[in-house]
């Protein structure tokens, strides 16, 4: 009986290619976990940040309304609201 060496050696090339994806596979499995855990954690953390400014914005309105300041509101919002696009976050409130 003889033996079909091309036969055999491709045989072994596809095993072999299979554990090494299947490696691969497992590895970036384990990455692409890791980082949904860190983006949930960053999507908190938004969530968490933008309720905080949302409330300081209001805060803000508020107190310039009570006090019926005009010129310093006109300027302490000129600030906020140039920080807040600065950050780009106010598209993401509008949206």
């Amino acid at each position: 009986m003889e033996i079909d060496w091309v036969i055999l050696g491709w045989l072994i090339d596809m095993v072999l290619n299979g554990f090494v994806w299947l490696v691969i596979a497992i590895i970036f499995l384990s990455l692409i976990n890791m980082t949904d855990t860190w983006t949930k954690k960053a999507l908190e953390f938004m969530v968490k940040v933008d309720e905080r400014i949302r409330k300081l914005t209001d805060n803000l309105f508020d107190w310039i309304e009570k006090k019926n300041l005009n010129i310093v509101a006109s300027i302490v919002l000129l600030i906020v609201f140039g920080i807040l696009a600065q950050l780009e976050i106010i598209p993401k409130l509008i949206t």
